[in-house]
């Protein structure tokens, strides 16, 4: 497989999906900018072979062409991060698209206008009538797979290689970042560096894995975390299941919870899984107190009590003190880790506090030797908020495409590059 430190660029125009769906504020304004300095050492090292990157992004979820979701937005940022005026066509498959890319010299860098303003970009059909019939959807979306095929070919057209950055989005076979690859040979294909640092993170701690092996999971809903758990449990040695899953496995177990957070309909599944982490040796952590509130605010009574003992009028917002010693204790103890999502409601402060020790042991694990992951956006935003995010091994990019590659499934993103 062709690596980006290997190629060399000089006098090639290069195809670079990137991730620039960064946030903007009401006058269109970046307000945080991460996403694009992280695409930058791909940029530059094209730029200083001699190379002339045509970036292509999306930025939100238009249904169509949207002023406020078009790139020219943040033009100027990318310009001044990357030190060259960076030119922009109206359209990435239109006229001017062609004619810009065609005329791009070496050092010079081009932005096409949002993928996503095509619904051939995704590959779904827009516009069908709630009503529409079985025959006329199966219509609609054979039409958008054949008009799909040239938007591909028109978007590989501007360039002589392509470069996959864009790990946010490599677990959807979209246009721009799957199905793309196959207009360009094995050695003109290749993982940006940010791509490269994601997928090498995933691996090694799905694959090379030193153990112990602590995954932390934490979000609201068992449902949505369930192929998750269970690819872990055949991996991991210690699994912490914490967060709003917490309340759905102590009402599971007979405990009182009160108003707290629970998928009435997943109790057997929370059974189960407490019996299959028995079945294969993995010790599952639950939390045995919890910070409570007898509202869900920030300004909220608090005080704590054993999670299987809430209260009526009260709901767990957070672990308790003991938890958090157990947690940081069976953390501290490991050799990787992964991490992906707070403890509890971290958006308000009063609530943060089990979050931080989490993060806390996380840290001092990683400064012992182990290898951290952090993923998820709830994970990052801790580690940010914290301030911890360079003392933690790798923080990754992508939400989406970070759990399905915990879930064990192939990103069309990275197979793209990897197989064709």
């Amino acid at each position: 497989m062709q690596t980006i430190d290997k190629f060399n660029f000089a006098g090639k125009k290069a195809f670079v999906r990137v991730d620039f769906n960064v946030p903007l504020d009401e006058n269109f304004n970046i307000t945080d900018d991460t996403r694009i300095r992280a695409a930058l050492p791909t940029l530059k090292k094209i730029l200083a072979d001699g190379g002339s990157p045509i970036i292509g992004s999306h930025l939100g979820r238009p249904k169509g062409v949207d002023e406020k979701f078009s790139l020219k937005h943040i033009i100027g940022r990318v310009s001044e991060l990357l030190g060259v005026d960076v030119q922009f066509a109206n359209d990435c498959v239109g006229e001017e698209a062609a004619i810009k890319a065609a005329a791009l010299q070496s050092g010079e860098v081009l932005l096409l206008e949002n993928l996503r303003f095509y619904a051939e970009e995704e590959g779904k059909p827009r516009g069908l009538a709630a009503d529409a019939s079985d025959e006329e959807k199966a219509a609609a979306k054979k039409a958008i797979k054949e008009s799909q095929k040239e938007f591909t070919k028109k978007l590989a057209s501007y360039a002589d290689c392509y470069v996959n950055d864009a790990f946010g989005t490599a677990h959807r076979a979209h246009a721009s970042t799957a199905l793309i690859a196959k207009y360009f040979d094995t050695n003109n294909k290749m993982f940006g560096y940010l791509m490269e640092k994601e997928v090498k993170a995933v691996e090694k701690v799905m694959t090379d894995i030193n153990r112990p092996f602590t995954a932390i999971m934490g979000g609201s809903k068992v449902s949505s975390k369930i192929d998750i758990i269970e690819n872990l449990l055949s991996k991991v040695d210690n699994l912490i299941i914490t967060g709003g899953m917490t309340y759905t496995f102590t009402k599971a177990k007979g405990g009182k919870i009160s108003n707290s957070i629970c998928e009435d309909d997943k109790l057997e599944l929370a059974l189960d899984l407490i019996e299959k982490a028995k079945e294969k040796g993995v010790n599952l952590v639950l939390a045995v107190d919890a910070k409570i509130a007898d509202s869900f605010s920030n300004d909220a009574n608090t005080k704590f009590c054993p999670v299987d003992q809430i209260p009526d009028g009260w709901e767990g917002l957070d672990i308790g003190p003991e938890t958090e010693k157990i947690y940081a204790e069976v953390i501290k103890n490991s050799k990787t880790i992964l991490w992906n999502g707070p403890t509890g409601v971290f958006e308000f402060d009063n609530f943060t506090h089990g979050s931080r020790s989490v993060g806390e042991a996380v840290v001092e694990a990683t400064k012992n030797g182990a290898f951290s992951l952090v993923g998820g956006g709830d994970s990052v935003a801790c580690v940010n908020k914290f301030g911890i995010a360079d003392q933690v091994s790798y923080v990754s990019t992508g939400g989406g495409a970070l759990l399905e590659a915990i879930e064990g499934k192939t990103l069309p993103g990275i197979a793209a590059i990897r197989e064709y």
